[in-house]
């Protein structure tokens, strides 16, 4: 392929992480020639190790890997527990309302990312992509002001270009090709750096709640907790830039520093050790690492999670916000390698959503800084924020979970479907119930579905749900005046207009 200039995909993408995977997945579904391109070697080092319910659920179905996440045997989160605001005692959110709620929508995964990353990769595989690992892309091939292919060096150190109509940059935060389509643009905010490693031997919450993330604020910051196997816990510490002079001391005794001013966690971690050799035996440090790109596309590239933006990892909206990008990238190209509307009407929606997704959670995680509050004062937060009359814990859940809850009609229309567990978990998920003393208590009669805030993740969850009956799926409304709705496979972008002549063409029929 050296020197070549022919057309030989369709797609290009770069990265194989789970924003790339994804992207190429949905494209490979829709019948085009898809190219991965990925730097490194499956399984690698990857931080971001929990994820959200509307991934698992929603995304991880559409891709296809809904049993290889099961049989992986990752810890079940149901949800997080917080050492925050003015609150001295640690308080837990769940997914669910109730513990009595079995169905698969109330709980997540937090993840091995080695191990997660390779599922996707591999699906994608699995899906017709040709993936090609050890094969750093160098530059983005431009001819007329479009994108058309990309200059990369293989495993042998050999250099090549390939043409195609669109690339997908999903390389993560560190590379520099989104230099080529936007400006990065610093939080004002969070101006934070994170120190990181791992320990074996930490302690466990009670039971059901062993699987959640702990975070603890403390005076210097906050630390995560991630519980990834029996014994092996994720922990960092995210601090402010004016303490970094701690770090200057070394990064092991800035650790130990750290822990140690935090006495839940150095409680959690008293017969722990940390881990010094393999993939997890390095202290880490990431440092400004919430950002916003001013642009996520333009003509022929679009970008896919950290490399067009991230957000402080509260409540670990990477790998959503990753997958979430992906769906959207893949519907847009999709739409146009189809020859269907135009590729200002497919990236707008695909921009628009995207940073509406983003600017959500970074609204509300400035708030979560505000730690002179309790937790009634974030869940009324995310009420407003939301702009919806239901229960102010009810909300916050919905937010953090990476989901609104259905809109009345989607709820119908899985309600209807009687052999699908998801329906079943839909049904409990609407009923407010008391939880044991020492949780979150979730009550109130007011029990009505969010609509559009958000309402994409849960649109995805509801659609894997039907997905062997997507007759039953009503015909969304656009999230933006004049914008673009879901086709009924969630892998194309429809105009409202099609849409409804659509279903009125199949209910005459």
């Amino acid at each position: 392929m050296s020197g070549t200039r022919d057309r030989q995909f369709d797609v290009v993408v770069v990265g194989g992480g789970p924003g790339g995977s994804t992207t190429a997945t949905l494209i490979a579904q829709a019948g085009h020639r898809v190219l991965l391109l990925e730097k490194e070697r499956f399984p690698r080092y990857q931080i971001g190790e929990s994820l959200l319910p509307s991934t698992v659920h929603g995304i991880g179905a559409m891709l296809g890997v809904t049993k290889e996440l099961e049989e992986a045997n990752f810890p079940v989160k149901r949800g997080g527990t917080f050492r925050w605001g003015t609150n001295p005692e640690p308080w837990t959110f769940t997914f669910a309302l109730s513990r009595k709620l079995a169905g698969p929508t109330s709980t997540a995964y937090q993840v091995d990312r080695a191990r997660f990353d390779d599922i996707l990769l591999k699906n994608a595989r699995r899906h017709g992509v040709e993936v090609r690992e050890e094969h750093e892309v160098l530059a983005l091939e431009e001819e007329g002001g479009r994108v058309c292919g990309v200059r990369f060096r293989d495993a042998d150190g050999a250099e090549h270009t390939v043409r195609s109509s669109y690339v997908v940059v999903a390389a993560g935060n560190t590379d520099s090709l989104y230099k080529t389509v936007a400006t990065r643009e610093l939080s004002d905010f969070f101006r934070n750096v994170a120190l990181f490693g791992y320990y074996e031997g930490g302690k466990r919450l009670p039971a059901p709640n062993e699987g959640n993330i702990l975070c603890a604020a403390f005076s210097d910051g906050w630390i995560w907790y991630i519980p990834l196997s029996d014994t092996l816990t994720s922990v960092g510490v995210v601090m402010s830039r004016d303490r970094i002079d701690v770090l200057q001391r070394g990064r092991e005794e800035a650790m130990e520093q750290f822990i140690a001013s935090c006495p839940l966690i150095a409680d959690y971690l008293s017969d722990a050790h940390r881990v010094t050799e393999g993939m997890y035996g390095k202290l880490r440090v990431r440092k400004d690492y919430s950002y916003c790109n001013t642009s996520f596309w333009r003509p022929g590239v679009a970008l896919v999670g950290d490399a067009a933006c991230f957000i402080d990892p509260v409540f670990s909206t990477g790998v959503h916000l990753a997958t979430y990008s992906g769906v959207l990238a893949a519907r847009s190209i999709n739409t146009r390698l189809k020859g269907e509307l135009t590729e200002e009407a497919c990236f707008t929606e695909f921009e628009r959503r995207y940073r509406r997704e983003y600017e959500l959670f970074n609204q509300f995680l400035q708030s979560m800084y505000e730690l002179n509050r309790d937790e009634s004062s974030y869940f009324w937060e995310a009420r407003k924020l939301l702009g919806t009359e239901q229960g102010d814990a009810q909300a916050f859940v919905d937010l953090v979970a990476g989901v609104s809850g259905p809109d009345r009609e989607l709820f119908d229309s899985a309600s209807r479907h009687p052999s699908n567990q998801f329906s079943d978990a839909l049904q409990q998920a609407s009923r407010p119930e008391v939880m044991d003393e020492g949780d979150l208590v979730f009550q109130g009669s007011d029990t009505r579905l969010l609509g559009d805030v958000l309402h994409e993740a849960t649109d995805l969850q509801v659609r894997a749900a039907l997905a062997d009956t997507p007759e039953l799926l009503p015909e969304p409304d656009p999230q933006f005046p004049g914008g673009l709705v879901p086709s009924r496979d969630g892998l194309h972008w429809r105009s409202q207009a099609t849409a409804v002549s659509t279903a009125d063409s199949a209910a005459g029929q």
